[in-house]
């Protein structure tokens, strides 16, 4: 949360599944800068704004199987008020996290105890030994940013989560993968997740 926030990045925004084809939605922002951390964004007090984003999910996934469980969550995380995007995020993670049972405890970078450092790597090695770690596991796309030789001079094993194909009904449309984590709650159980989780291999 103490890194540049990133424009038209992942931070606030993903895509979900309109009309059988993937379509970006963005939680909209007020005074966003590259030049601020995350935790210094504020997500907008336009009702409007929220109400346009919420209707567009509303409208695409009403007839899904888990609409009912799941589009509240989504609204209580979308109208929280006076809240940083910080919060918002990290509030929607433990919210799908509960729904799904999960218990990892999710933890701050702005409240650990660490050196101030120049690269990215330098960064991920400093944050795992303030938390005592000695393993460290990245999305299969940091493979072009970490070093596992950097690492274990610091000792620290990295390892690369390669996700396996993961399919599963969205309506009755051919499938689109790769969409929000709303799209997979919105088409399956929190037993059918839970082993969707599992489909992976370390690299």
């Amino acid at each position: 949360d103490d890194v540049n926030y990133i424009k038209n990045g992942w931070i606030n925004r993903n895509k979900i599944l309109v009309n059988g084809s993937e379509h970006y939605v963005t939680l909209p922002l007020q005074n966003m800068s590259p030049f601020k951390k995350i935790n210094e964004i504020y997500v907008t007090d336009n009702i409007f704004a929220k109400n346009k984003l919420l209707k567009t999910i509303k409208q695409n996934y009403r007839k899904a199987k888990y609409f009912e469980q799941i589009m509240p969550m989504i609204e209580s995380t979308v109208c929280k008020q006076g809240n940083n995007l910080s919060n918002i995020v990290v509030n929607s993670i433990n919210e799908v996290c509960s729904y799904l049972g999960i218990t990892t405890k999710i933890v701050l970078s702005s409240f650990l105890d660490k050196k101030k450092e120049t690269t990215a790597q330098e960064t991920i090695i400093s944050l795992v030994k303030s938390l005592g770690g000695d393993f460290y596991y990245n999305a299969i796309g940091g493979k072009s940013l970490y070093d596992k030789e950097a690492f274990l001079k610091k000792g620290i094993s990295l390892s690369f989560i390669k996700t396996m194909p993961i399919y599963y009904k969205q309506f009755n449309n051919f499938f689109v993968p790769n969409l929000s984590i709303m799209d997979v709650l919105m088409f399956n159980s929190p037993l059918e997740i839970s082993n969707m989780l599992k489909c992976y291999e370390l690299e």
